[in-house]
């Protein structure tokens, strides 16, 4: 808690004097599902996550002062076991997850950077087996059955960073290794890159999904048209309230990711759709998953 209470501090303390001058200049959002992707409703089976974006002014690149581009991000997530009627010996916990968070995006030298903290919710509090047990009543699906052993009630203040750094490699591709470091709900250090061929994101301020790794734009990109993403990474995982120690399920300590989208761009409408493989999380996870985000955007 004293590490999250420090970052916020930090964030606040360099604010421009006039923050009444700040409007807001993007929202991003994602919708995760593995009903796009292999269909199982199974371990990282949804989410969705909101960012508004705020600032002063944006140039199509990012400030070098901590604190002028603000993200407020909420997030919401579903971790359940393979199977959500019984659950079979080994197999992770339910877990629903709700995170309130501020980042900030700068930066550092060359290299684009972002700090931030959120607060997760854990637990039965946050209400989320009980929508899910009420959505699959309403679509005619057999209901959870695996609530009453889904991990307990917590607050776990939790940071972030991440460093990358765009390199032009072609007139319309771009390679952008990147390393990230959390604390917190998930402790883990991870390093990977992504490859974007078009130009519908440029100029944008993107953003990354904590899931799947999937990047969406905070604010959008004037350019019109049609780019594919392509991009993976690795983590070395230390600890995760997601997967505690001593239970049933043990943790892995590696984590590996890979992901495909394609973002369509026009006048008044954009559409992303992307694909990514989770790895196994856990010993005795006998295959990884396959999960689909999308985002459909329209200005009236």
């Amino acid at each position: 808690m004293r590490l999250f209470a420090m970052i916020v501090a930090m964030v606040l303390a360099v604010l421009p004097v006039r923050a009444e001058e700040r409007v807001t200049l993007g929202w991003g959002r994602l919708f995760t599902n593995d009903a796009f992707g292999d269909g199982s409703d199974r371990w990282r089976t949804g989410g969705y996550t909101l960012s508004r974006v705020r600032g002063a002014s944006w140039s199509g690149s990012l400030p070098d002062r901590v604190g002028d581009i603000l993200e407020f991000r909420f997030r919401g997530e579903i971790i359940a076991p393979e199977n959500l009627i019984a659950a079979v010996p080994g197999d992770r916990r339910y877990a629903g997850t709700l995170a309130f968070g501020l980042h900030t995006h700068f930066m550092l030298g060359q290299a684009e950077t972002s700090i931030g903290g959120d607060l997760v919710v854990l637990g039965p509090q946050t209400g989320l087996g009980k929508f899910q047990r009420a959505a699959h009543d309403l679509l005619g699906i057999a209901e959870p059955q695996v609530l009453n052993n889904q991990i307990g009630n917590r607050i776990a203040p939790t940071v972030t960073g991440e460093m990358g750094r765009s390199f032009r490699v072609g007139g319309t591709v771009t390679l952008r290794p990147f390393v990230e470091a959390q604390a917190g709900v998930e402790s883990l250090v991870r390093a990977g890159g992504d490859i974007v061929v078009g130009g519908a994101w440029d100029d944008a301020l993107m953003l990354r999904d904590v899931t799947t790794g999937q990047r969406y734009a905070g604010i959008r990109s004037l350019a019109r048209g049609v780019s594919f993403t392509f991009g993976a990474d690795i983590a070395r995982v230390f600890a995760s309230d997601y997967l505690p120690g001593g239970g049933a399920a043990e943790l892995s300590d590696e984590r590996m990711r890979a992901r495909a989208g394609v973002e369509w761009q026009g006048e008044r409408a954009g559409v992303f759709y992307g694909l990514t493989y989770l790895g196994p999380e856990f010993e005795g996870q006998p295959e990884g998953q396959l999960t689909g985000s999308l985002r459909v955007n329209f200005d009236f």
